[in-house]
């Protein structure tokens, strides 16, 4: 592929189909989640297959211990948020426990408030068979949908325990089980979430559409993160499947510290600071 090709391949919008492409050539698909227009745009420019405006801001933009809290309204009004900013990147948008559980005409109706509010291209549900009905019901609306399968942080009362899912062989038979399902009915793509690697992989050899893991071993087809985690802000989340590739507490924590200091001793504004 020549240089100009590339070039006009990468500023390309990311879509659904572009997604399986990447996988049909084996090229890795990156996945961060954002959930406010200024680190959306940051994330945007820097070339991000796929923003998640995932439920995880009830976590870190809230200060709430799961995901469960997190509302619908919230959900979109973190994705207007993010749409705003985003040129290049699919953006993914969370349904919130609660929104589609158990009832397949409000999971129709939440979708289609998410898509029409935020103009976001899709979005992600955790489950396999039990919510088989209201990922149909949506996916015949013409809503595109990411599946979420292994630890889903919205059954966590349920599970009890935030360690790695489907080790044994009954709940792995399950996963892959459900993964075949989500790929049949006509999901798009599905995120693995803390898995063993060696599962993790197998589904993605089994399947065609994309796999994107989190702590899910190098296997699959992507990877995706909590963008407050791999920059360092959140330093309360140390799991082994996070890499840092920032320590911005740290230096957020010094430019305020330094803020202060300036304005306690008056060195800030100086006569070039002010009008």
């Amino acid at each position: 592929m020549s240089v100009a090709k590339r070039d006009l391949e990468d500023n390309r919008k990311v879509t659904t189909r572009r997604l399986i492409e990447m996988k049909q050539r084996g090229e890795k698909i990156s996945m961060l989640t954002a959930y406010d227009y200024s680190m959306a745009q940051l994330i945007d420019q820097a070339g991000m297959d796929v923003i998640l405006v995932g439920d995880s801001a009830s976590n870190v933009m809230a200060g709430n211990v799961t995901t469960l809290p997190i509302t619908l309204d919230q959900m979109i009004y973190h994705g207007k948020s993010v749409m705003k900013a985003v040129k290049r990147a699919l953006v993914v948008v969370d349904l919130p426990f609660g929104t589609y559980q158990g009832n397949s005409k409000e999971a129709l109706a939440s979708a289609i408030r998410v898509m029409k509010e935020t103009h976001a291209d899709c979005i992600k549900l955790e489950g396999g068979s039990e919510i088989r009905e209201s990922i149909e019901r949506i996916l015949c609306a013409g809503i595109p949908v990411m599946g979420h399968l292994g630890l889903t942080p919205q059954s966590i009362n349920k599970f009890g325990t935030y360690t790695v899912r489907a080790r044994e062989e009954e709940e792995a038979k399950k996963l892959i089980e459900d993964a075949h399902l989500l790929e049949e009915i006509g999901c798009f793509a599905i995120v693995l979430e803390k898995i063993p690697a060696a599962l993790a992989a197998q589904v993605a050899s089994e399947l065609t559409i994309p796999i994107i893991g989190i702590g899910a071993g190098g296997g699959v087809d992507g990877q995706v993160l909590v963008m407050h985690d791999m920059l360092g802000i959140n330093q309360g989340f140390s799991p082994r499947f996070l890499r840092r590739y920032a320590n911005l507490a740290e230096e957020i924590t010094r430019a305020v510290q330094a803020y202060i200091e300036d304005v306690k001793t008056q060195d800030f504004p100086n006569e070039k600071e002010q009008y």
